[in-house]
Order: C-alpha cells, then sequence, then structure tokens
C-alpha cells in the first residue's frame, strides 16, 4: 500500500481540529459513571458542569476547551506500507500547521526562551510525533492528542531502586495525585509509567494516561497495579476540579518495561477531563476516522 502524502497532511489537519472537538465516547461514558456514583453534591454540579460543556461544544461546533495543548502525533506502521519517512514526517507537521492557521484556534507553542509564538501550533520539535510498527498488514494510523498544559505541568520522574519495593511505587502515585490537586482540572487519567529508563518511564506514563478508558495494561502485574490504584485515588477526596468528591479520576492506567537490575524507575503524567484524542485510519479501502 502506498501512502498518498497529501492525504497524509490532510488527515494530519483533520484530526487535529476533531480532537479539540469532539470527546471520544468512552470518556463521555466515564462522566456518565462518575455522575451516577458522585455522592458530594458540590463534586456532581461541577461533573455536571462539565457534561454540559461536552454538550455545548458539540452543538454548537465549537472547542470543548481553550487550551489547544502540546500537539502530539502517534503514527502506527504496518506490513507492507510503502512512504518516504522524512516526506511522512513534513506532510504531518504541514497539517498540524494547517490545523491552526485555517481554523480560528489558539497556537500554545511557544520557543523555551523566547517565548516567541510563531502561531502555528508547530516549533522546535514540536509536533511531538512517535512512530511504532505495527503486525497489521496495509494498515497506517495517525493518532493525534492535544496536550494541555494544566495536565502536562503536573508530570513526575521517581528514580525508585529496586528496595522501595512495590508500596514506594503506589505511595508515590497517591502523593502525586494530592499534590497535582485541582491543577489537573479532574476527574483525570492518572498515567503511570514503571521500569525502562529514565525517558522510556516518562513516556509510558504518557502513553498510559491518553490510553482509552475501559482498556488494561498488556502486562498482568500492571493491570493488578492499576486495579489497585484505582480503587485508592477516588477515596482521597480532591474531587472535580479540586472542589472535593468522590470522582478524583476516571481511572488510574499502569504501562511497563524490563529494567535494569539495580533500578525501578516510576513517572507519572495526567490527562484532564478533556481527555481529547481523534484517529485517522488508512488501508486499501480508504480513509476513515474515529478515535
Amino acid at each position: 500500500m502506498k501512502i498518498d502524502l497529501q492525504k497524509i497532511e490532510d488527515a494530519s489537519k483533520e484530526i487535529y481540529i476533531r480532537a479539540l472537538k469532539l470527546l471520544p465516547p468512552d470518556i463521555k461514558q466515564g462522566f456518565a459513571r462518575l455522575d451516577k456514583s458522585e455522592s458530594d453534591a458540590t463534586g456532581k454540579a461541577v461533573l455536571g458542569t462539565m457534561i454540559r460543556n461536552i454538550k455545548v461544544a458539540e452543538d454548537t461546533n465549537n472547542l470543548l476547551c481553550q487550551d489547544t495543548g502540546i500537539p502530539i502525533y502517534n503514527v502506527v506502521i504496518g506490513r507492507g506500507v510503502e512512504f518516504d519517512g522524512y516526506a511522512l514526517k513534513q506532510a504531518i507537521i504541514k497539517g498540524c500547521e494547517r490545523a491552526t492557521t485555517e481554523h480560528p484556534f489558539r497556537s500554545s507553542v511557544v520557543h523555551p526562551v523566547t517565548r516567541q509564538n510563531a502561531q502555528t501550533s508547530c516549533g522546535r520539535s514540536i509536533p511531538v510525533i512517535n512512530v511504532e510498527f505495527a503486525d497489521t498488514p496495509e494498515t497506517l494510523s495517525i493518532e493525534m492528542i492535544p496536550k494541555g498544559s494544566g495536565s502536562e505541568n503536573n508530570s513526575w520522574l521517581k528514580m525508585a531502586i529496586p528496595a522501595d519495593g512495590i508500596d514506594a511505587i503506589k505511595t508515590f502515585v497517591i502523593d502525586c495525585v494530592l499534590e497535582a490537586g485541582g491543577k489537573t482540572c479532574p476527574p483525570t487519567i492518572v498515567g503511570v509509567g514503571v521500569g525502562g529508563t529514565a525517558d522510556l518511564c516518562v513516556h509510558l506514563s504518557k502513553v498510559a494516561a491518553t490510553r482509552a478508558l475501559g482498556s488494561q495494561c498488556a502486562d498482568p502485574e500492571g493491570a493488578q497495579l492499576e486495579k489497585a490504584l484505582s480503587a485508592v485515588v477516588n477515596k482521597l477526596g480532591v474531587g472535580p476540579q479540586g472542589l472535593g468528591g468522590d470522582s478524583t479520576a476516571f481511572a488510574v492506567h499502569v504501562e511497563t518495561a524490563a529494567t535494569h537490575i539495580t533500578l525501578n524507575p516510576v513517572a507519572v503524567n495526567m490527562q484532564c477531563h478533556s481527555a481529547r484524542r481523534a484517529r485517522a485510519t488508512f488501508t486499501p479501502a480508504g480513509l476513515s476516522y474515529g478515535f
């Protein structure tokens, strides 16, 4: 399957706009679940406001949140897909830029020293483009995640050692949720990376934070850790927007990697209640959009 780079560019533009306007069904279901179980009056009122905001955004074709985020594109390339890697990357960047220049939303990307904003949502090494390869024949998918600063500012890495044990990992995650409080615009998805190297561990926490609700860590040990932490986090009382209640998080997601015998790093990255993402999938049958 040969990839049409103009279609890649157009799709990269489209999924940025879609991600900013349409909340994935699993997140809507997560809201419904939390709203049903919330026992605190203030928490329930805040959840109600969030749910109304989602409907208003969709009904008026407007943004779910004014923060257009740091644009992240996750590309998964299957077998038998023919493309020029550099040209593919440039097409994604161009599509990201066009989404901002051709549609009325804010560019949130600036130079880290001068703070200059090119008004394109692009800059040095931005958008973030992650590339993975899969066994799926003749398929290329691009997932777009606009990662807002409220959640991204609440990121942590602890270079733990094996002697610290599993309880140290759990304590670290809980401490991070408490420290974040309402700054992440909860209810959140708490992403946890365990193992690997420092950089891989942080990446895993981002992967975990942006996974669909209802998904589970493929590692059985990671899945058990998810279950244990998810049960604890919603007993902390942080609640929606940090104003108190049961609904601190939709879930805790964990991703793991093998690590060195003397290491056991753990990282936490959070996703806000507007857990936005969109996907474009290319196959021989054509292009389809989803989440």
